[in-house]
């Protein structure tokens, strides 16, 4: 009896199989992701989702908080297209998106190629070159200040004071505010893209150096065409990443000028702050903010996409 039952079950074994789940366990599989990401998804709904669709909702009214909104239609967007204080902050806003991702991009790929390595201390200079990255915008805006400081007797001044340039107004001054803000946000950049950087540089094959070499290219031109064809994935995403950062940077403008002197390094998100929360232009202040989620949008969509077509290219 017991040899006639064994026949089916090595049957059974040996055609390999898997048994069918049950109702019951393929509800289960399928649920239990979903109750992990509740929290995570009630948090985002709660606080991003629903007030995103609240400004879009507020960017077509005269918002009047406790009066009523009074439906204008395209009356804000017209206003943020026209009026010279928006278009001054969304040019200050692409200047500042643009040097600070090519500053941070170059900066942080030159230190990961002089970082990169398996030496037994270089732990160490990674982790002090990585920690602009993670310290508190704030207190590098506080530092920052004080280097900065205008007079001929401030740190950056006695600095450039030995090659026979400044005193320089720094942050207090039109013409030099938006370099120096420039300054700090590549300073604060670069070591996070350093770091995804290195990253992507451990998955270069390094036979393709030795086969480079032995062609007599020298360290630039290995770099050249080695290096940087291998991280053209990881490229990608920092200037995607980075792009989305500098079209909304906020922070250190706000706590190192707060958009001044005289508007120079004003930039969208320190002027919706100024309209909605400041001066209680709420409709104003979500139609600059729905400009700036659709042009984060195309953005991102048209970077990812070039970045396809040049890996199909390949």
């Amino acid at each position: 009896m017991s040899a006639t039952l064994e026949v089916p079950t090595a049957r059974r074994l040996s055609s390999g199989r898997r048994p069918v789940a049950s109702p019951a366990g393929k509800l289960k599989r399928y649920v239990m992701p979903w109750l992990f990401l509740a929290p995570a998804l009630v948090l985002f709904i709660v606080f991003k989702f629903i007030p995103m669709i609240d400004a879009i909702r507020m960017s077509f009214y005269d918002v009047q908080p406790y009066l009523g909104d009074e439906w204008v239609g395209g009356e804000n967007y017209a206003a943020v297209f026209s009026d010279s204080s928006f278009l001054g902050a969304i040019g200050n806003t692409v200047i500042l998106a643009v040097g600070t991702t090519a500053g941070s991009m170059l900066i942080g790929m030159v230190l990961a190629l002089l970082l990169e390595g398996t030496a037994k201390n270089l732990w160490v200079i990674r982790t002090a070159v990585f920690i602009p990255a993670v310290a508190a915008m704030a207190v590098v805006a506080e530092i920052w200040r004080v280097l900065m400081y205008p007079a001929a007797s401030g740190p950056m001044n006695s600095l450039i004071g030995l090659f026979g340039f400044g005193p320089s107004e720094f942050l207090n001054s039109a013409d030099s505010s938006m370099i120096s803000v420039l300054i700090v946000g590549i300073w604060k950049s670069a070591p996070y893209d350093m770091m995804i950087i290195l990253a992507g540089l451990a998955g270069v094959d390094r036979t393709l150096y030795e086969a480079a070499a032995l062609d007599g290219a020298g360290p630039l031109r290995r770099v050249w065409s080695v290096t940087f064809p291998q991280l053209k994935g990881v490229l990608s995403i920092l200037i995607t990443l980075a792009a989305i950062r500098g079209l909304r940077v906020f922070t250190e403008v706000f706590l190192l000028t707060n958009g001044g002197p005289n508007g120079a390094t004003e930039v969208l998100m320190t002027l919706i702050y100024k309209l909605g929360l400041e001066r209680g232009e709420l409709g104003i202040a979500s139609a600059g903010s729905v400009v700036l989620l659709v042009a984060t949008v195309v953005l991102t969509v048209l970077v990812r996409a070039a970045g396809r077509k040049k890996k199909g290219a390949s």
